[in-house]
């Protein structure tokens, strides 16, 4: 397989070891801009190595007392009513995350804070129980972290993610969870009581299998093989797994057929991919990336993007933010549905087919149950 990954020829910011953004790039709502100019001072003593220079980064991570669990969507380009996020940014570092904006409403950069930055929401679960024992709520499709990744390293250690699917299968609510995170496995046996009543759906995304472009594009999530694995103890839990190959990156993420073929042979039975966009702060933050881990294809890359969307970095209108316009974006899904057929997927939409009868408020501290 060609690798399009090349060393920069140019001088561009490079990324802290094992991060996906090279700094804490401004956010939309900042009044004050600050520019970096070299001056040709060194580093005050005590400062420390320059983020330029590649530095490490460590993770911060700080709790929340969240005031709701439940997001209403209303977006008719997703398939769920409720989305459910135990946190804010995500470790995994995603150059492309269109959920890297969502950190400017914090007053943290959507570039390096987003995924060094992260924010736990303490009272997640017991909101989430008290949320679905009102006497008006009514079950609906629900998806589990749709602006971060719930599984990511952090969820080992504080468990939220758990504590939530935990509330979800005493209240036999329907779930569905889009993932690259591997943590998912310690909780395989609440996914499959859900699964067992029908309640449950997982997608795996691998945006490629190959290793080097996986590393540098999703620096600290588990690597392609490694999710395989995930969808193969998925399957053979009983949970109906799929695959989400998105974003689809123009000439930067190839293989598509290859990845259907491997995750197919895993045990996934369902799929989609979504072209990539690059909403707000995602652009600067994209382009920055290409321009030090694939420089030579840098424009030709941007210039398809932008044949997806309009002219566009990113077309926000409903309807077609998803799914591009124009014939790049009809040949990528003509070419997707294709392996689909070959490979024996279903492109159907499961996750709002999931039953609804089942649902009963979850008991919540203090009340007790007489059968």
């Amino acid at each position: 397989m060609h690798n399009p990954i090349h060393r920069p020829e140019v001088n561009v910011p490079q990324p802290p070891k094992g991060r996906g953004s090279a700094h804490a790039i401004a956010h939309r709502f900042m009044q004050a801009q600050r520019e970096a100019v070299d001056d040709g001072w060194q580093p005050c003593e005590g400062e420390g190595e320059s983020l330029s220079a590649g530095a490490a980064v460590p993770t911060q991570w700080r709790w929340e007392v969240a005031r709701s669990a439940l997001t209403r969507n209303r977006s008719p380009d997703v398939p769920f009513e409720f989305s459910l996020n135990p946190y804010r940014g995500c470790e995994h570092g995603c150059a492309y995350c269109f959920a890297r904006p969502t950190h400017a409403y914090l007053d943290l950069s959507p570039g390096l804070d987003f995924e060094t930055r992260l924010v736990a929401k303490r009272n997640i679960a017991e909101l989430l129980c008290a949320e679905l024992s009102r006497p008006r709520y009514q079950p609906a499709a629900l998806a589990l972290g749709t602006v971060t990744d719930a599984y990511q390293p952090l969820e080992r250690r504080l468990g939220l993610t758990r504590a939530c699917l935990q509330v979800l299968l005493q209240a036999r609510h329907p779930v569905a969870l889009v993932t690259r995170g591997a943590v998912l496995e310690r909780d395989l046996d609440l996914w499959a009581a859900l699964a067992h009543m029908g309640l449950a759906v997982v997608y795996v995304t691998i945006t490629t299998l190959d290793k080097e472009v996986a590393r540098c594009l999703e620096p600290r999530a588990p690597t392609p093989a490694r999710r395989l694995a995930l969808i193969a103890a998925l399957a053979e839990a009983g949970v109906p797994v799929g695959v989400s190959l998105s974003p689809q990156i123009p000439f930067l993420t190839n293989d598509l057929e290859q990845v259907l073929e491997a995750a197919a042979q895993a045990g996934a039975r369902r799929a989609f991919c979504i072209p990539l966009r690059l909403p707000w702060e995602v652009a600067p933050l994209f382009k920055e990336w290409l321009q030090h881990h694939a420089p030579l294809q840098a424009e030709r890359i941007l210039a398809r993007v932008r044949d997806l969307h309009g002219g566009r970095d990113n077309d926000p209108r409903f309807g077609w933010r998803m799914r591009g316009q124009g014939i790049w974006a009809e040949l990528l899904h003509q070419r997707f549905h294709a392996a689909c057929r070959r490979f024996g997927y279903s492109t159907r939409e499961e996750r709002a087919a999931m039953p609804l009868t089942l649902f009963r408020p979850p008991l919540q501290a203090g009340q007790a149950q007489l059968f």
